[in-house]
Parts: structure tokens; C-alpha cells; sequence
């Protein structure tokens, strides 16, 4: 069972995504993004399996959650450095979590 000491240990962001970039080199249908966590994290890149619910175009500018301070995972030729929080539909496609709000960038999850 994980505790709140296991909670803490998470530094999870709002970013606002700044560019999306089809990733064709990757396994399944994925984007490559560029996301503001604001200015104590700055910019970030991750990749992410969204293809599914989401146009390119209905991702710029958009506010979603990340995990900032996972170790960064190779993906192929790329390198991603956050982790960005979804769930799955009943088509198990992805919706991204996101604040219900528009927040700044880099605010903290508590």
C-alpha cells in the first residue's frame, strides 16, 4: 500500500503545451511535445500516446499534468523528460488529466 510519504515523492505540474509534432519513428501513434512547466521547471519535452482523442491542433496552448521528476526515458530517437497524466476511455484511447481551471504553468499538485 502506498503512504503520503510515497505521494510526496511525486512532483506532479500543470504545464501548458507549447508544440506538437507527429512521432512517426515510434511503435504506436504518438506526439512529441513541448511543454511550459513554468519557470522553476521550464521547458520540457515528452512523448505521449494521445493520437487518439486529440488533434494536434486541439493540443496547442492546452494545460495538462505532469510528473516532472521521473529520470528521463528514451523513446527511440527521442528523450522524454516528464510524464504526462491520462486515464483510458472505454475505446482505450487516452483523455488527459487536466486542471478543470486555467492555472499558470509549473503550479504544484497537492
Amino acid at each position: 500500500m502506498a503512504t503520503i510519504n510515497d505521494f510526496d515523492k511525486l512532483d506532479i505540474r500543470v504545464g501548458k503545451i507549447m508544440e506538437v509534432i507527429d512521432f512517426p519513428e515510434a511503435r504506436k501513434p504518438t506526439y512529441k511535445l513541448t511543454i511550459d512547466f513554468g519557470k522553476e521547471h521550464g521547458i520540457k519535452h515528452a512523448s505521449a500516446q494521445i493520437c487518439g482523442n486529440y488533434h494536434p491542433e486541439d493540443l496547442l496552448h492546452k494545460n495538462v499534468m505532469g510528473v516532472v521528476n521521473f529520470p528521463p526515458r528514451q523513446i527511440g530517437p527521442f528523450v522524454s523528460e516528464v510524464l504526462v497524466l491520462g486515464v483510458q476511455d472505454d475505446k482505450n484511447a487516452t483523455v488527459l488529466m487536466v486542471p478543470d481551471r486555467d492555472v499558470s504553468p509549473g503550479q504544484k499538485l497537492f
